[in-house]
């Protein structure tokens, strides 16, 4: 990423998304994007509320703010996410403020030391194991395996993905298109995506 200024990722021969290296991976549209480049933790949940400048989505009973020009979709079940450098630890649950998501209490289930940051994996109840980096400031501020904590990050670090929300899948060609067929329609698609950028 660090020699283009333009970037496409494919899938299955279809361009999924194109765009500055920073675009791309700040604001993923897909699932398959926020993973290739980077990790990224997703939640999915049925959007609550929204008002003209976010919304919220009830991810298994935890509420996670996503600004409203970060999302690809805006209601209904949806996917959204935020990747693991932009999510703090704390070890008892922080205030509520506006402008900050919070998840926990977790237990911090790996630690993985590599110089300049460590990687926490925090298991929540509900949702799963999440990624954590953490940068190298002080000996003192690392977590050890078992340590519960709780995480947050700012609403402006999250994102909304287009893709259906997970356990929804959508299937990329259609199941009556022969493999010549399939390679006609992608070029195509890879033309008309081309011409419009």
């Amino acid at each position: 990423m660090t020699m283009a200024d333009t970037v496409a990722v494919m899938n299955k021969g279809r361009i999924e998304q194109m765009g500055a290296p920073q675009v791309l991976y700040e604001l993923p549209h897909t699932a398959f994007v926020a993973k290739f480049l980077g990790q990224s933790n997703l939640f999915s949940g049925d959007v609550v509320s929204s008002s003209s400048t976010s919304m919220v989505v009830d991810a298994s009973g935890t509420k996670i703010e996503v600004p409203i020009a970060r999302a690809q979709r805006h209601s209904g079940r949806v996917t959204v996410g935020v990747r693991p450098e932009k999510v703090s630890l704390h070890e008892s649950e922080p205030k509520t403020v506006s402008g900050r998501n919070v998840i926990g209490p977790g237990r911090v289930t790996d630690v993985s030391f590599s110089g300049v940051s460590t990687q926490y994996e925090v298991t929540v109840p509900q949702h799963g194991a999440i990624t954590v980096f953490v940068q190298n400031t002080s000996i003192s501020s690392l977590h050890r395996d078992g340590d519960t904590v709780w995480l947050s990050w700012a609403v402006d670090h999250a994102f909304g993905l287009a893709d259906e929300a997970e356990g929804e899948p959508v299937s990329r060609f259609h199941a009556d298109l022969d493999t010549s067929m399939i390679a006609v329609q992608s070029r195509k698609d890879l033309e008309a995506e081309l011409e419009e950028a």
